[in-house]
């Protein structure tokens, strides 16, 4: 059994090499307010937790976050595809199909 009832692991990685990552698209910037949104909508109390992940491994496709334990793969733009993952998927246990990773 999980620890948390959903996990959300968001890509902030940045390579030092210039290759493709998720931060310089906004990695850091997104996860920072998918933790305070989270926050606002009560998710700690509901057992789900927000989490910056390092490389998660498709930086092409960056940014991207990944949800446990479900295993479903998102990717995203802006602050409006986090807010419609963390309401969809988080609260309601829906997908986002425009997202899929």
């Amino acid at each position: 059994m999980s620890y948390f009832k959903k996990h959300l692991f968001l890509c902030a990685n940045q390579r030092p090499t210039g290759q493709p990552c998720c931060n310089p698209q906004g990695g850091d910037a997104l996860f920072a307010f998918a933790k305070k949104r989270g926050k606002e909508l009560g998710l700690d109390a509901a057992n789900i937790r927000v989490s910056r992940a390092g490389c998660l491994g498709r930086c092409a496709q960056g940014p991207t976050l990944v949800i446990y334990p479900e295993g479903v793969w998102y990717t995203f733009i802006d602050q409006e595809d986090i807010e419609e993952i963390l309401q969809r998927c988080l609260l309601r246990g829906e997908r986002v199909e425009r997202l899929l990773a």
